[in-house]
């Protein structure tokens, strides 16, 4: 299909962000009675090494292992909770101020902004509909009956990135050619080679080398702010609770119908 329409796709953390969306909310996730001192403590350590380094495919394939026997019978509910409620406290001011600059200028030039992140769409969501952007996916876990069963419906990383790109292009009516990807790891090259427009950004060194050789644009960026419409009541947090309840809903039934369409897990 002949088509103008195209989008820019972000990856959130060290992208967008400047930390990692997932881990910025341990600390929240302990003292709400979800997670013990030792997964704490590890989540910590585990910013740390990747603020200093990033990720690369062995420690990502630990990530999702980690984080599926981490949150097995959570509340989800109680997730979306802690999460509207203190988003501003942990995200601001972690924005990349170029980044929000990049969204204006993409939304001004007519292309929709989504973000394609790993971290759960629990946080993905809210951060992106924070940020303004058309849509936000992240890696989806399965629920049932409000709880989180432990299983990975659909893994938001390396060419599970370009899968979902692939499938709205489709759906949305987006011309690839036309359309750009940003992210700061090279386990994220799927998500760069499938558009025609990629963008190495804060690169990690093996993502950087590989910009360089294919004279792909390099951005860095250094100015994190807060992030533009802060929640200032408990009323406008609670507004907040059930409008990310919807999202993450809507959500569901997007992976919910890839899963089947694809006759299994992602």
């Amino acid at each position: 299909m002949s088509t103008d329409r195209s989008a820019a796709f972000f990856d959130l953390d060290k992208t967008i962000l400047a930390k990692s969306s997932t881990l910025a909310f341990t600390r929240k996730f302990y003292e709400g009675g979800l997670i013990g001192r030792p997964d704490a403590m590890k989540a910590a350590y585990a910013q740390f090494v990747y603020l200093l380094s990033g990720a690369d495919h062995d420690q990502m394939e630990q990530m999702r292992q980690y984080l599926s026997r981490l949150v097995t019978g959570w509340d989800v509910a109680k997730v979306r909770e802690i999460v509207a409620e203190t988003i501003d406290e942990i995200v601001d001011p972690i924005v990349y101020e170029e980044a929000l600059e990049l969204i204006d200028d993409h939304h001004a030039a007519g292309r929709d902004v989504i973000i394609i992140s790993s971290s759960g769409t629990e946080v993905v969501e809210p951060v992106g509909d924070r940020l303004g952007v058309d849509l936000a996916v992240g890696t989806q876990l399965a629920v049932e009956e409000g709880h989180y069963t432990g299983e990975i419906l659909f893994y938001a990383y390396g060419e599970g990135k370009a899968d979902a790109i692939r499938d709205l292009a489709e759906e949305r009516g987006y011309d690839l050619s036309h359309c750009f990807s940003y992210t700061d790891s090279h386990t994220d090259l799927p998500m760069l080679e499938v558009v025609g427009h990629p963008v190495a950004t804060n690169p990690d060194a093996e993502l950087r080398r590989l910009a360089e050789e294919r004279g792909w644009p390099i951005l860095d960026f250094t100015k994190p702010v807060a992030m533009r419409t802060p929640l200032e009541t408990k009323e406008g947090r609670k507004k907040a609770a059930v409008a990310i309840g919807a999202t993450v809903a809507l959500g569901l039934a997007w992976y919910a119908g890839r899963r089947s369409a694809s006759g299994g897990g992602a």
